[in-house]
């Protein structure tokens, strides 16, 4: 096993297309203008904004139901353009036809699913017949699509998805390298805030936070200490955050949470945990798990109080194997806190989620998801089980080892 590749520093939204007729022109003229705004260069936009037109397009004329999320995506030195597509049908059973010159849903621009993965930099598509299918594209300049060739695929992304009727997300995430800076921040890969102030740390969400009052001081309890549950150095430290309740206040707990997984000097989930405890005391609080992936020693040391569900896909046997978090708020009431160390098979993958994604998914129902990039992972996990009754995220990281 080796270690683990570069992942991006971060990502930062700008809209969510629902299928609706106003979407192709709306994304096309979005995608474009950000095209630009980040230096991507007047050609580079026009076939951005061609890409996003051809998906938007077939999600309004063939999806029963399908959103477009289109966001910057952000390295130490560049910035590109990243849409996803994600729809509830039908599918396409056969993908390799539908990528061939030639062959294009009716109606649209003509260029075809192939045309697009020759126009982005990164390209991947799953999709299960009679059920949906992801679609995610992403572009660079040139000299940056060299630099992302070299450094390989993000291998931590995540999607979330506020609550019908909201605006920003109490679900967040984060990643960093401890390979990458020691005991101190690593390498994100984390949602970080969208231009313009104060806002949620979430994909999908990008309007800013109200105010909150400080309530008392939390309980804190002592956290124990586990043989053998310190992460290896060349580990990848993954949090889950949800935020309790929905809206504004639960954003903002999120970002409290990814703000103290950055800031924190520990390594260890339970350390790290214990820290985010301490910055979530002044709001809701909130569900928080936190994993570290250890390539070369082949396991995952996990510690996590509240309702994330968190699973190690294995595609050996085709199973998942849950990693349980204890009762508690984080902020407010945590309990004696103890990691959980289990194998890290070859191929396999981490997901975590929020409860705004059921856990009644099953592996054998997403046939050949380990095949595709995280992104698309994520996109298919959250076409699949989550619920618009709730806020909605999920994170899988899957790399080489």
């Amino acid at each position: 096993m080796g270690p683990v590749s570069a992942v991006l520093l971060g990502t930062e939204d700008v809209a969510w297309f629902r299928d609706e007729d106003s979407m192709p022109a709306a994304a096309r003229g979005a995608a474009a203008a950000l095209a630009r705004r980040i230096g991507l260069g007047d050609q580079r936009a026009a076939e951005v904004a061609l890409a996003v037109s051809e998906a938007a397009t077939n999600l309004c004329r063939h999806a029963v139901d399908g959103a477009l999320l289109l966001r910057v995506v952000r390295t130490a030195t560049d910035a590109g353009l990243e849409f996803v597509a994600v729809d509830a049908g039908p599918g396409m059973a056969d993908v390799s036809r539908a990528l061939t010159d030639g062959v294009s849903s009716a109606s649209t621009l003509g260029i075809g699913l192939g045309a697009i993965s020759r126009l982005a930099d990164t390209f991947d598509v799953h999709s299960l017949p009679g059920r949906g299918t992801v679609l995610a594209a992403r572009f660079w300049t040139r000299e940056a699509a060299a630099a992302a060739r070299l450094a390989g695929e993000p291998v931590v992304a995540g999607l979330t998805r506020a609550i019908s009727g909201e605006e920003v997300c109490g679900d967040a995430w984060a990643a960093r390298s401890l390979a990458a800076a020691g005991d101190g921040p690593g390498v994100a890969g984390t949602d970080p805030a969208p231009r313009g102030g104060a806002a949620s740390r979430v994909p999908l969400s990008w309007a800013a936070l109200a105010g909150l009052d400080a309530p008392a001081a939390p309980r804190t309890a002592p956290v124990r200490e586990e043989r053998g549950a310190a992460p290896d150095s060349d580990a990848l430290l993954l949090m889950f955050c949800d935020g309790l309740g929905h809206g504004p206040l639960a954003a903002r707990a999120s970002r409290a949470a990814v703000d103290a997984f950055h800031a924190s000097r520990a390594t260890r989930p339970d350390a790290v945990l214990a820290d985010i405890h301490r910055a979530l005391s002044a709001g809701r609080g909130g569900a928080v798990a936190v994993a570290s992936i250890g390539p070369s020693a082949g396991r995952v040391v996990f510690c996590g109080v509240g309702n994330v569900s968190t699973f190690v896909l294995d595609p050996a046997t085709g199973g998942r194997r849950s990693l349980p978090s204890a009762p508690g708020i984080v902020g407010h009431h945590l309990p004696s806190l103890r990691t959980i160390e289990q194998d890290l098979p070859p191929g396999s993958a981490v997901i975590m989620h929020s409860d705004g994604l059921t856990e009644r998914w099953r592996p054998a129902d997403l046939p050949g998801l380990l095949g595709h990039i995280p992104l698309v992972a994520a996109g298919q996990l959250l076409r699949e089980a989550g619920v618009r009754r709730d806020d909605a995220g999920v994170l899988v990281a899957k790399g080489a080892w």
